[in-house]
């Protein structure tokens, strides 16, 4: 059966495909993969997490972290070094060619943003904002509560 197109999840899924589509569209010519921008947003705001701490802050699975890190490294945005205080795990830095593109990357998000929030009033902005705040956090307790059984 089709699902209504009144679903909650139906809308949050398009959102998320369209944003993708849309920032990978305006990174690609920094050779910038969809998935790969926010590794950097998260070390803009952080520089220095390791690994697991990324994979962790942005519910991603360990694998498709060290993937696009990978690929991160190889187009020269990051480094990874040997963590000085624990030797299992790989510390993540933005190169000088990371941070030269920092503006260009928030620009982006923030283009995004405000597409996305067209024609909304403020008030309208700070209900979705709650709601969407909601929804994360039952969805974050599930999927623990699920992982405990």
């Amino acid at each position: 059966m089709i699902e209504s197109r009144n679903s909650i999840p139906r809308w949050v899924s398009l959102i998320y495909r369209y944003g993708q589509m849309y920032i990978g569209d305006h990174l690609k010519h920094f050779e910038i993969g969809r998935g790969q921008h926010i590794f950097l947003n998260a070390l803009y705001k952080e520089d220095g997490l390791t690994q697991e701490e990324l994979a962790d802050y942005l519910k991603i699975d360990k694998g498709t972290t060290a993937k696009a890190l990978k690929k991160l490294e190889e187009q020269g945005y990051i480094l990874r070094n040997v963590s000085e205080r624990d030797k299992r795990c790989n510390e993540v830095f933005l190169t000088e060619k990371a941070r030269g593109i920092k503006e260009d990357v928030r620009k982006v998000l923030t283009d995004w943003r405000e597409r996305l929030t067209f024609g909304m009033s403020d008030e309208e902005k700070d209900m979705a904002l709650v709601i969407l705040e909601k929804m994360g956090h039952n969805a974050a307790h599930f999927a623990e509560e699920e992982v405990d059984l």
